[in-house]
């Protein structure tokens, strides 16, 4: 997915400014799909010149005036367009993953607290992500259309959240069994 396609998503409803937008792009679209503040002012400033979002000034009191991005009809078609396009999966990178393939002995210890301190991370994501369910979603058969897909996705998110929480816990056993060996070789 392109950032300019998650930008565009996010204008659907609203009319925002790059502030707004890279506000609520991190409290949605954040959870699976990063991008920096600079990268999306960047992407606003594109899709403005492809005419796929306008853009306004707006006064502010007290305040410097704000740019108001808002999408197009152009840009409405090229949304469309692309949700009937081919999904690419792009690979993650985690360097935990990377360290795995350099477990020892000797490492065994550190390597358990990383993936001891990455189940806290999933774990504070995952009662985010519930908290999230509960608020908005509790009833899933009465929301919008729309709304069902963001539920959609917002399960993904859970399940790949517990999947991960229960590959952390096979994985502390695998790794306290390594560093245990080495302990008791080096004894």
């Amino acid at each position: 997915m392109a950032l300019a396609h998650a930008i565009m998503t996010a204008l659907i409803d609203d009319d925002l400014s790059g502030y707004e937008l890279a506000k609520d792009f991190e409290a949605s679209f954040g959870f699976f799909w990063h991008a920096s503040h600079q990268q999306i002012y960047q992407e606003l400033h594109k899709l403005a010149d492809k005419r796929w979002l306008n853009k306004r000034e707006v006064s502010q009191s007290g305040k410097p005036n704000k740019i108001v991005y808002g999408l197009t009809r152009a840009g409405r078609k090229a949304l469309a367009e692309w949700v009937y396009g081919e999904t690419r999966v792009q690979a993650a990178k985690d360097e935990l993953l990377i360290k795995l393939y350099n477990l020892s002995a000797e490492n065994a210890g550190h390597i358990s607290v990383e993936i001891a301190e990455r189940r806290q991370q999933v774990m504070r994501m995952l009662y985010l992500y519930e908290k999230i369910r509960i608020r908005h979603y509790a009833e899933p058969d009465t929301l919008p259309v729309r709304h069902k897909g963001v539920y959609l996705a917002l399960l993904a998110g859970i399940g790949q959240g517990e999947q991960f929480l229960a590959w952390c816990d096979e994985a502390q056993e695998v790794v306290s069994a390594v560093e245990k060996t080495g302990a008791d070789t080096a004894g």
